[in-house]
């Protein structure tokens, strides 16, 4: 356990450090980097990149999902966004992207306030499934119980409970919480379920029969949770935490492995490889797609924080278009701020590392250097 650091005499915390403030090391054998595999498998699905595209409307819409399942990914849909509010969502998506920042939180909060239909539920999935590719489909806890019969009913593949901080032990008064043990036990899917940040949070979702774990507080680089709520845990430490739950409750359960997705906080090729050096088995980004040709924001990009009805946690970010979906995964890249290329430049850190294969890679050696602030 980390020494804890005074912050004053009544109270004391632990260092944490976030992906910029640590390096990864080189190693004394290298490798040729088409040598290097990046493969990734949960329960019975392949892929052939450890990438997740996240559950948000400026990225993922049944179009862009089936687009990154044909590139060798998984994007999530989420199915609490315009695609199952609205029959034709791309008029109010050209609208979102023609806001002034003065107006786009209100206006983003009055758009979302249109009923969830559940019809639109299973034709979205069912959109993506007729096209051969995963289907992937998050939900917020508040709304799993609600609508998870639609999503199963339509043939999900991978069901994903997302939101900023998901327990497995949620208190409330005014409603009866979701069991996530006893939900998962009895849904014939896998489930990734997070975020959290914590070892303890972490475990205990593991516990409750999840297939992976989010790592993070959702958002990326649009939340503003850290501002509103005081609430953040540097991704790299929160992410080796979460490793350190999953090796220990590998041994509590006798072998049972649950992945851990880091989630946010990843603007960049050199956050993505970090955060594999720290204990990953594979990330979920959003902001570097909003800025492809594709994406539905038109370079805009938002997360279901910056709608919030009451206390909004994220903002409308103006990030532009770069490339295609396949010059930001695979390249080439004309840019040297690592927002393209992701998989290529993930390979060669591994291969300068003299590694391989990604849980290997989760061994190497990193240094911290914090940054001057």
């Amino acid at each position: 356990m980390a020494a804890e650091v005074e912050i004053g005499r009544g109270k004391s915390g632990r260092r944490a450090y976030a992906f910029d403030e640590i390096g990864i090391v080189p190693s004394r054998r290298t490798r040729d980097p088409e040598e290097v595999s990046v493969a990734w498998q949960i329960d019975a699905y392949r892929f052939g990149m450890p990438l997740l595209v996240a559950p948000m409307d400026s990225v993922v819409s049944p179009a862009t999902a089936i687009a990154v399942g044909n590139l060798g990914g998984l994007a999530v849909l989420d199915l609490e966004g315009l695609w199952t509010r609205y029959e034709n969502p791309e008029p109010l998506l050209a609208e979102i992207a023609s806001l002034d920042d003065v107006r786009a939180t209100q206006r983003l909060q009055e758009i979302y306030t249109a009923p969830i239909k559940e019809e639109l539920i299973g034709r979205r999935i069912q959109q993506i499934r007729d096209a051969g590719v995963t289907v992937a489909a998050r939900l917020s806890p508040q709304r799993t119980a609600q609508f998870h019969k639609a999503v199963i009913d339509a043939g999900v593949d991978l069901f994903v409970i997302r939101g900023t901080t998901v327990s497995a032990e949620h208190v409330s008064g005014r409603a009866e919480p979701l069991n996530l043990k006893q939900f998962i036990y009895e849904l014939d899917v896998p489930v990734i379920v997070g975020g959290c940040s914590t070892y303890t949070a972490a475990l205990h979702l593991m516990r409750t029969g999840a297939a992976g774990v989010l790592v993070g507080f959702g958002g990326g680089s649009g939340h503003t949770t850290r501002t509103v709520l005081g609430v953040a845990v540097p991704m790299a430490t929160a992410v080796a935490d979460v490793a350190a739950a999953r090796r220990d409750y590998m041994d509590e359960s006798g072998g049972r492995y649950v992945h851990v997705i880091a989630d946010g906080g990843m603007t960049n090729s050199g956050d993505i490889a970090k955060a594999f050096a720290c204990g990953s088995d594979a990330v979920m980004v959003g902001s570097p797609f909003a800025r492809s040709t594709e994406a539905p924001g038109r370079g805009y990009h938002w997360g279901s924080e910056a709608h919030h009805g009451d206390v909004p946690r994220g903002a409308r970010l103006d990030l532009g278009t770069i490339g295609t979906m396949e010059q930001i995964l695979y390249g080439p890249s004309h840019v040297a701020d690592g927002s393209m290329n992701l998989i290529g430049a993930l390979r060669r850190a591994m291969a300068t590392s003299g590694y391989t294969e990604l849980k290997e890679f989760q061994r190497v050696q990193v240094v911290v250097a914090p940054q001057a602030h």
